[in-house]
């Protein structure tokens, strides 16, 4: 069973949006004290958010339109 190629975009979009939101979760829960760290880690995470949706935007936009951007074909 092969997935095509833009389905597998689509999915990988789906997990970098999930991931950010992980991430961004973690960013709420280290600034209220809930977990330990400090404002460089925080602003790290800020971040790692900031490329996780741009990730999933350009992933989600370029499936939608049905275009192959993993291979490059």
């Amino acid at each position: 069973m092969k997935i095509p190629v833009v389905n597998l975009q689509a999915l990988l979009a789906i997990a970098f949006f999930a991931g950010a939101l992980f991430t961004a979760r973690m960013v709420a829960n280290i600034y209220s004290g809930k977990w330990p760290g400090g404002l460089g880690v925080v602003a790290y995470l800020r971040m790692l958010v900031g490329f996780l949706l741009a990730g999933a935007v350009i992933l989600g936009f370029y499936s939608f339109a049905g275009i192959d951007v993993i291979s490059g074909k």
